[in-house]
């Protein structure tokens, strides 16, 4: 049966953990894209009204649902850099993995249902952004925008949650 315990679990589940992992998700993307010289780059989390911003961070009404990263050029463009800015999100996921699994094992962090789900959601994140996909609304998943890029088809270098904007737009 689902009891008021599993509610509790399903509200930490998405309006705590999901958020967590896919600001994680993001701030691979804003990573790279800073190493390799991004200009006007931003993460914003969620969708709707903005409710508050600090520097390069918006966080919007529905915090839970969408994100994305943006910047306007690169210093150093090229297939390879554009490939890692679109594999960073699924790195750092990746890397967060390794790392809560890490400190659960040398006994930092308790095991727990908690981390359970940031696992769980880690490895979600990682397969649909890898995996190479048309989204509902025409945007790409993150290795379909590699796999096109290679292909000399990525027209615009963005995938649905990594995007190179026109600085008009800004």
């Amino acid at each position: 049966m689902f009891g008021f315990d599993d509610f509790m679990k399903f509200i930490q589940a998405f309006f705590v953990v999901f958020p967590v992992v896919t600001l994680i998700h993001l701030l691979g993307h804003f990573f790279f894209a800073a190493i390799f010289g991004g200009k006007g780059i931003r993460v914003v989390i969620g969708s709707g009204k903005l409710l508050f911003s600090l520097k390069f961070l918006e966080v919007r009404r529905f915090y839970f649902w969408y994100g994305g990263c943006e910047y306007t050029s690169l210093t150093y463009n090229n297939k390879l850099t554009k490939s890692l800015i679109f594999l960073g999100g699924s790195i750092f996921n990746v890397a967060s993995i390794f790392i809560v699994n890490y400190l659960i094992r040398i006994d930092i962090l308790e095991a727990s249902m908690l981390w359970y789900q940031f696992v769980y959601f880690s490895f979600y994140y990682v397969f649909f952004a890898l995996l190479p996909m048309d989204m509902a609304d025409g945007t790409l998943s993150d290795g379909k925008a590699i796999c096109k890029l290679w292909r000399n088809k990525n027209r615009d270098d963005s995938s649905a949650d990594c995007q190179l904007v026109n600085e008009d737009k800004n």
